[in-house]
């Protein structure tokens, strides 16, 4: 039986009992069964509020697997140079990271080669614009006698 059908059925048997609500005991009785039957009726309503978040839950929990599926598999290669396991475009043990210190507010900066890339990024502490020249893998070579 739900709590609303056990609540009614108490009301049936209090109003069957013919209470005399001129007695003390009387007014007790029926303040209680309007103070049980207020409880009731908010009970009732949060079981539908926690029943209609538990749905919501589950369907954000669904969209976020579907989500996390996609971000996080990287059996498929998109790069057309290659079909095996030697495509490193998913290699994130491949990255360097880098420690940088910011001049203005002495925040030491994580970035990593992407954004040694972009030339610039601003400090997340003070926003000073901190550029970089970056050279990947790249020699300066020695000028050769047919350079001079």
């Amino acid at each position: 039986m739900k709590l609303t059908e056990k609540m009614s059925y108490l009301k049936g048997l209090l109003d069957g009992l013919e209470i005399d609500t001129s007695t003390k005991e009387g007014k007790l009785l029926v303040q209680m069964t309007e103070v049980m039957q207020e409880m009731v009726t908010c009970v009732d309503d949060l079981q539908t509020q926690v029943d209609d978040l538990t749905e919501l839950c589950d369907i954000l929990d669904s969209d976020l697997g579907d989500v996390e599926e996609d971000l996080y598999s990287f059996d498929e290669c998109d790069c057309d140079d290659c079909c095996d396991d030697d495509c490193d475009d998913f290699d994130l043990d491949s990255d360097e990271l880098y420690e940088v210190c910011c001049p203005n507010c002495g925040e030491t900066v994580i970035l990593d080669e992407y954004m040694l890339e972009e030339g610039s990024i601003d400090c997340p502490n003070c926003g000073l614009n901190l550029e970089f020249d970056y050279f990947d893998d790249v020699e300066l070579a020695e000028p050769t006698d047919s350079e001079e």
